[in-house]
C-alpha cells in the first residue's frame, strides 16, 4: 500500500482561491469533471425523468380494468418518486452553473425512454419495465462515467439508480401479477 503524506492544506491559499471566480458558485478550481459534458448528460437525464413522469401520471388516469386501482396507485406513486429525481437533476445542473432544459419542445429526443402509451393495463406495465430497465443501465454508466471526476453528481445518481432498480422490481411484479 502506498504511502501518503499527513492531509495538510494550505488555509491561506484555499482561502484566496476561494474568493477568485465566486460567479463559478459551487465549482471549485479542484472540480475534476467538465461542467459542460456533465450538464449536457444531466439534461438528457432530466429530459428522461420528465418523460418518465408523464408517462407514470398518464398511466395513473388511464389504466382500467378489475386490478387497475392498485396498480394507478403505483404508477402515481412512482410518478411522484420521478419527480423528485428530476428536482435533484435539476437543482445540480444549476448547481454547476447550467441550465435545466425543461423545454417540452424536444423533450422526447433528448430523452433516453419513450413515452408509450399503452393499450391495456399489462402493456402500461411493460412499458414502464422497460423504461425502468432502459433507466438502471443509463444511470450506471453515469455512475461509471462520473466516478471520482464529480462524486457529488455521482452519489446523487446512486440514490436515484437505487430508486429506480425498486421501481423496476415493482413493475416485475405487477407484470407476475397480471400474467
Amino acid at each position: 500500500m502506498a504511502k501518503s503524506g499527513p492531509f495538510v492544506a494550505d488555509v491561506q491559499a484555499l482561502r484566496k482561491r476561494a474568493r477568485e471566480h465566486m460567479d463559478a458558485g459551487a465549482v471549485t478550481t479542484n472540480y475534476e469533471g467538465d461542467v459542460a459534458t456533465t450538464v449536457k448528460i444531466l439534461n438528457e437525464a432530466l429530459a428522461t425523468e420528465l418523460v418518465c413522469i408523464l408517462r407514470y401520471k398518464y398511466h395513473a388516469i388511464t389504466a382500467v380494468g378489475i386490478d387497475s386501482e392498485a396498480v394507478k396507485q403505483e404508477f402515481a406513486e412512482h410518478a411522484s418518486d420521478e419527480q423528485e429525481h428530476a428536482d435533484q437533476i435539476a437543482e445540480r445542473i444549476n448547481q454547476l452553473g447550467g441550465n435545466p432544459n425543461m423545454n417540452p419542445e424536444g423533450l422526447t429526443s433528448r430523452a433516453s425512454t419513450q413515452f408509450v402509451e399503452g393499450d391495456s393495463l399489462r402493456s402500461m406495465i411493460e412499458e414502464n419495465l422497460v423504461a425502468e430497465r432502459i433507466a438502471i443501465e443509463t444511470y450506471r454508466e453515469m455512475i461509471r462515467f462520473f466516478a471520482n471526476h464529480d462524486p457529488t453528481t455521482r452519489k446523487m445518481l446512486e440514490s436515484i439508480l437505487a430508486k429506480e432498480e425498486e421501481h423496476a422490481n415493482d413493475m416485475q411484479d405487477l407484470l407476475v401479477a397480471h400474467h
